[in-house]
């Protein structure tokens, strides 16, 4: 059993910051690509950042410059700086993981629950 719990999500005034986490747990051999996906009302979930376990980080056009992708692979945990926020980054904010299972050794994918973000004055 995997889990990936997020946290950080809330209320923010357009122009100010948050700072989400998302630490996955359980039944972990390896994680190789995690990364943070949004969906608004009325819209289709799209990627926000992924990150690999090297590092290598992507992002979507709508976020670059404002928002930073991290992680701290010691303690399997995923982060989401996001700066200069707007009204249209409103949105619920999913994490997802890319990993290995211990027993038995299986890839597949996570995904958190979801943290709410609301960008309004």
């Amino acid at each position: 059993q995997v889990q990936l719990v997020e946290s950080g999500g809330g209320l923010v005034q357009p122009g100010g910051s948050l700072r989400l986490s998302c630490a996955a747990s359980g039944n972990i051999f390896r994680i190789d690509a995690m990364g943070w996906y949004r969906q608004a009302p009325g819209k289709q979930r799209e990627l926000v950042a992924t990150i690999t376990s090297g590092y290598s980080t992507n992002y979507a056009d709508s976020v670059k410059g404002r928002f930073t992708i991290s992680r701290d692979n010691a303690k399997h945990t995923v982060y989401l700086q996001m700066n200069s926020l707007k009204p249209g980054d409103t949105a619920v904010y999913y994490c997802n993981a890319d990993l290995l299972t211990a027993v038995p050794i299986k890839r597949n994918t996570y995904w958190g629950q979801g943290t709410q973000v609301t960008v309004s004055s």
